[in-house]
């Protein structure tokens, strides 16, 4: 009987953690977990705005790199493809990123032009921002294959504000970058737009 009751407590741990430790996926059911993360992930990338605006800043390099641009685009649909997501829709979302950062970037340098020039080297672009800028794509592309059922759902817009709302409010956002912040998630929801926060 001892041994049939140690049987069962055993059985009922193994289904408990079972339950705890077994990933849901995000579905369109209220859940904006997803949501979430992904805009922490477009927080962190746009945060790398300031850093390559320093570097093109002390290498006298225009904003706008379009080779760049259409390359990162071309890469971001392939691994889109590979990832089950809509190459069209990773492709929108990844030109809000570059729109976004080019936004805090032309911010920036007109701060310094009217006030005063960023102090110290400015960072290294190959070796430390590009490598998390990388890392963040790939990052991006699967948080977006999480989202990607929500997309079509008709309070998409109103959820994606929701979620961007309080992440803001949480992480005591930065209001220079806040207008950023949004476009970078002008194209979550498949109506396009940020609902109205209130």
């Amino acid at each position: 009987m001892n041994r049939s009751y140690r049987f069962g407590a055993s059985c009922a741990l193994a289904l408990f953690a079972t339950l705890v430790f077994t990933p849901v996926p995000a579905v369109a059911d209220g859940d904006d977990t997803a949501l979430t993360n992904l805009i922490a992930l477009t927080s962190q990338r746009l945060a790398l705005a300031e850093p390559v605006a320093r570097w093109k800043w002390a290498n006298h390099q225009d904003i706008t790199d379009t080779p760049r641009e259409n390359a990162l685009l071309a890469d971001v649909e392939k691994r889109a493809a590979a990832a089950n997501v809509d190459p069209a829709f990773a492709r929108a979302f990844f030109q809000d990123q570059i729109d976004a950062s080019k936004d805090v970037q032309n911010a920036l340098f007109a701060t310094w032009r009217s006030t005063q020039a960023p102090q110290g080297p400015a960072p290294d672009l190959a070796t430390s921002t590009r490598p998390q800028l990388d890392r963040l794509t790939q990052s991006l592309v699967a948080g977006l294959a999480r989202v990607q059922p929500l997309r079509a759902a008709p309070d998409c817009p109103s959820r994606v504000a929701q979620s961007l709302a309080s992440w803001k409010s949480l992480t005591r956002y930065d209001s220079l970058r806040s207008s950023a912040l949004t476009r970078a998630l002008g194209h979550v929801c498949e109506t396009g737009g940020v609902g109205a926060t209130g």
